[in-house]
Parts: structure tokens; sequence; C-alpha cells
């Protein structure tokens, strides 16, 4: 649900307002109602810093290097400046260890020289000179009287040394290269001395991330509490000569007696009342644990406006239906069930409250593998197994899932109508209700008329029909728009006809995708159960163990392929079809305190 909030308007004089502020800072629960969009050169200056916070501590947490509680820093800004100096010399020393490696790989080739000694030899007119030729062209070169020698040789080709009397041009058929600046032993020295810095950077690296990111995380947290004190004041009022600072915000009516005390015992003048339609107010939302796990889904897509249901409570039991309806493995759900609930014995408590969401996706993946009859790809329908012998009437077959996917979207859209009723009653009144009960009227009548006439319970007369049909469309017709006059009424009455009509069937086959994807997942697991018995059959010796490896890496792969279907597409089901249909608008903004960083 959307907690109710509460506005409350602020009039401190100037020289009290900063010591407010800090106060009400530290109470954190005031929403501040922003005022400006201006900016000024600190505020920006803040952002920046903040933006450099978060990078160097995400670069340090990808280090992955064991955390130590010990802080022996007093300066956060020491710690970005070094850090970045270091990793701007590491990403240096990484580009200069890629050129001399690439050195070393043209020195290497010609051996380990002196070029201290190749200069003194030409001041003294004697070249040296590297080639590469043939080798049938070097042994030429030396039947000729040429002063060659073979450096190294691979298949035809030859690297070989000339010297010369005079810097003349080589003979015909080689190919001078330019002499390395540098020896491979000089090179490889170099590469050394590169590397030793490179490890004693990483080693310094690796000891911020081991105690500086908690003293980091909190520095960021200064600053941002800085920032928001100094944005608070740019969203102040100066009124009475700027004698007088007026603030406004909203506090929810959870705490409003926590503000209502502190309000009076430092003695503030204040205005407070309940929000209005007009105002934008933020959204806080209130839900017991089990819909709470879902907030997150829900908030992929958009908070809900102040003035509309919370829906959350409303699509959990569908959604976690549907997910186990396209995962459909009884053996794969206790896989989520066992993990998760191993993982939480040493998870933080940040991600406790997702393993429970998991717990509960595996729960509902085990109660419709039950119904369809899939244990890890295992069709228990066909399977000769004693002990579900007298169980196997209860299985739903392929077609019957098909009818039962169809239904479930059936009733979520129908439940989507009372809430959309719900939603029109609470923000504009019932007449504005009256077309969507007109729906219902005639799918719940037509329905209800169906099933008691096939059941014999009351005669088929169509006049009953009729007249269900009538009151439907008569409050579609004439209820579509209270506010506007009796032809447009009639205007869009039509028109909501024609849209409903033909959205409601696009809308019913969607969830067809429940049973596509849950065939698909069981399918898969029993294609890779059909391999690995192969497998196990073509060796008595390394069959078994090839088996065991095809089976775990086989229902691994599918298990994470169709986990992510399965998430995926409920939630399309949920945001498409169900928040339509439920008349969901969204746009909520949520609820942000004017608090310390913790």
């Amino acid at each position: 649900m959307i907690v109710p909030m509460h506005k409350y308007t602020f009039l401190i004089f100037h020289k009290e307002y900063r010591d407010f502020l800090e106060k009400l800072q530290q109470l954190g629960l005031l929403h501040v109602i922003e005022k400006s969009k201006t900016s000024t050169d600190e505020i920006k200056q803040k952002y920046i810093q903040i933006s450099k916070f978060e990078k160097t501590i995400k670069f340090l947490e990808k280090r992955e290097v064991e955390q130590s509680n010990e802080i022996t820093y007093t300066e956060g800004a020491t710690i970005l400046d070094d850090i970045s100096v270091k990793r701007n010399r590491l990403e240096t020393l990484d580009q200069k260890l890629d050129k001399m490696k690439k050195k070393f790989h043209k020195s290497s080739i010609w051996g380990d020289f002196s070029p201290g000694l190749i200069q003194k030899l030409k001041d003294e007119n004697i070249y040296l000179r590297l080639f590469t030729t043939t080798k049938n062209r070097y042994l030429e070169l030396n039947d000729a009287g040429y002063s060659v020698d073979i450096i190294s040789e691979r298949g035809d080709l030859v690297r070989a040394v000339l010297f010369q009397t005079s810097d003349v041009a080589l003979p015909v058929g080689t190919d001078e290269v330019e002499l390395p600046e540098l020896s491979a032993n000089e090179t490889r020295k170099k590469i050394e001395g590169i590397e030793r810095e490179i490890i004693q950077i990483n080693e310094d690296l690796d000891v911020y991330a081991g105690n500086s990111i908690q003293f980091l995380a909190k520095c960021k947290a200064e600053i941002i509490d800085l920032l928001d004190f100094e944005e608070t004041i740019l969203r102040t009022t100066e009124e009475a000569d700027k004698n007088i600072m007026v603030l406004e915000g909203w506090i929810p009516a959870t705490t409003k007696n926590k503000i209502d005390e502190f309000l009076q015992e430092n003695s503030v003048l204040f205005i407070s009342g309940k929000a209005t339609p007009k105002d934008k107010v933020p959204v806080l939302l209130k839900n017991n644990r089990f819909s709470k796990l879902f907030e997150p889904i829900g908030n992929m897509f958009s908070l809900p406006s102040y003035s509309e249901l919370d829906l959350t409570i409303f699509f959990a039991p569908f959604f976690m239906m549907f997910f186990g309806f396209c995962l459909g493995d009884a053996g794969y759900g206790l896989i989520f069930i066992i993990g998760g609930g191993l993982y939480k014995l040493k998870a933080k408590e940040n991600i406790k409250p997702i393993l429970s969401l998991v717990q509960f996706l595996g729960l509902a993946t085990v109660v419709f593998g039950a119904i369809s009859g899939t244990f890890f790809g295992i069709n228990l329908i066909e399977a000769e197994i004693p002990l579900i012998a007298d169980y196997k009437s209860l299985f739903l077959d392929p077609g019957k899932m098909f009818n039962l996917a169809l239904l479930l979207g059936a009733l979520q859209i129908v439940f989507g109508l009372f809430i959309k009723a719900a939603n029109q009653i609470k923000q504009y009144g019932f007449s504005y209700s009256l077309a969507t009960f007109g729906w219902l009227i005639i799918i719940l009548g037509t329905v209800l008329y169906t099933i008691l006439t096939k059941s014999e319970v009351i005669p088929q007369n169509k006049i009953i029909l009729y007249l269900v049909l009538s009151a439907g469309l008569f409050l579609i017709i004439f209820f579509s728009d209270p506010a506007v006059s009796i032809l447009s009424r009639i205007g869009k009455g039509v028109w909501d006809i024609y849209s409903t009509v033909s959205g409601i069937f696009g809308d019913l086959l969607s969830y067809i995708r429940l049973f596509a994807l849950g065939l698909s997942s069981a399918i898969l697991g029993f294609v890779i159960n059909d391999i690995a018995m192969q497998i196990l059959g073509a060796s008595k010796i390394i069959g078994p163990i090839f088996f065991v490896i095809f089976l775990l890496i086989g229902h691994t792969l599918n298990i994470l392929i169709s986990s992510l279907g399965s998430f995926v597409h409920p939630m399309r089901l949920t945001f498409v079809e169900f928040y339509k249909n439920a008349g969901f608008a969204g746009g909520g903004q949520e609820y942000k305190p004017f608090s310390k960083q913790k």
C-alpha cells in the first residue's frame, strides 16, 4: 500500500536556519519539495567529487581483496589523488611494457649484441649490416667473398649479418633490417624493471582495496550529506526581507508523531495538512513481508502515482504462479528452495530478501512441476515408477496445461478490471467506475450464465443473457466519461467497446506463453536426459562419469536459460496485460528523505 503523506511548511528565523537544517537532516524524515533547479559551482564540484569516489570504490572492489576494518586515513581526497596517480602510471606502464615486449621480439631474433661496440666499429669504418634473404642467395654471397655470417634461419629464410668497410648499398636479393636500438639482454632488463614497478603499484592498490573502501564510502557519504544540505538551502524560499526562511516538504503519516515531537521540542513554527489532488506527492510503499519481496520487480516499471493503488500485493501471487508455470520442473524448484536456504546462512542482510524471493519462486515451480508431472526432465506421466502409479491421473497433460494457462490469464484480466474499478472510485468517484463494472457484468454474467445452463441449474433462456448484456452495455456507453456530454459519452463508449473487445482477446492469448515456455523447459530437460542415457550405454568404464558430467552441465544450462525466460515473460504479462487492464498510471516520485547517509 501507499503510505499517506502530510505536507509541512516551516517558518524559521534566518539566523537559526542552518542549525535547524542540521537537526532536520539528523532526524531524516522530511522529503523536501524541490523549488528550484539552480545550482552553484560548489554544488557542481561536489557532484564531481561524488563521481570520483564512486568510480574509485568500484575500481578497488573489482580487485577482490579481503577487506580489513582498519582505517588509518584522515583525508579522503589524498587517497583519491594517490590512487588516480597510480592508476595513470599503471596505464602508462602497461603501454610501455607492450612496446618493450614488441622491441624484445624484434631484437631477440638477432641475438645479444652491444650497441656501443657496433658504434665503435662504425667509427673505424667497419659497418655491420643486418639483412634477411633466402638460403641460396646467402650461399651465393658467401661464395662471392662477402663477409657474411648466419644469425638464425627458419625454413628457407636466413637472418644474417654482413661486415663492410664502407657504407654502400647491400647486394641485390637482400632485405636490410634496421638495427635494434637495444640488445635483447638490455630490452629484457627494461621489461623486468617495468614489471617490478607494475607489481609494486598493484600491491599498493591492493593495500588500498583492503583497508580504505569503507573509509572512502564514508567520505562519499559525508559529501552527499553536504550536497543535500546545500541543495535544501537552494530550495528554501526567503520572505520578510530574507529574515524568514520557508521550507516545504512531505512527512509519511507513519512518522508524523516523530516530526511533531521534534518541532515542539525546538519551538518551530509550522503549518501542516494532508495532500491535495494537485500536489506532486512522493510515494513510500509499505507492504507485508511477502509482497515486499516483489517491490523491486514493480519498481523496474514505475512507482504508482500517489493517488492510485499500489499493485504490488495484487500482482505478487500471479507473478509467483507464472514463474512456476514457465519453469515447470519440480526438481528445478527444489534446487531454488534448498540453494536459497543454504546461501541465506552466509549471505548479507540486504541479499536475504532476494533469496527469499528465489525460494518462493522455487516453491511455485515445485507446485507447477508436480501438476505437469515433470521432475528434472523426467516425464512422470509416462515413466514407469511404482510409487506414483496411483497418482498419475492427477497430472495434467499438455492440453490441460494449455487450458490452465488461458484460465489463469482470464482470472488475472478480470481481477485487473476489479482493481481498475477500485482505482477509479478512489481517484474520481463511484460514477467513473460504472463503465468498468459494465464490462465485469458482461464478462462474469456471460460466464455464469453458461455454467448454470450447462449444469442445468437454470433453463436456457436467452432473455436472461440479453438482459445481462444490455445492463453492461448501458453502463459502458453512458458512463464511459461522466464529465462530458451525453453525445460525447456515447462516442467514447462505442470506442471503448471496440478497443476493449479487440484488445482483450489479444491479452488473453498472450498468456499462452506460459504454456509454451513450460513445455520448452520440459522438452529440453527430456532431451538432456535422453542424450545422457546414450552416453551411459556407450562405455561401461567412462560412460557413468560422462553421464554424470553431462547431466550436471545440461540441467544447469537449462535452469539458467529457462529461469531467464520464466522471469522476463511473467514480468511482461504483469507490466502490459495486467497493468493495462488494472488502469495503472504510474509515474510516482520516490520518497527520499533529507537525511544523513549511512
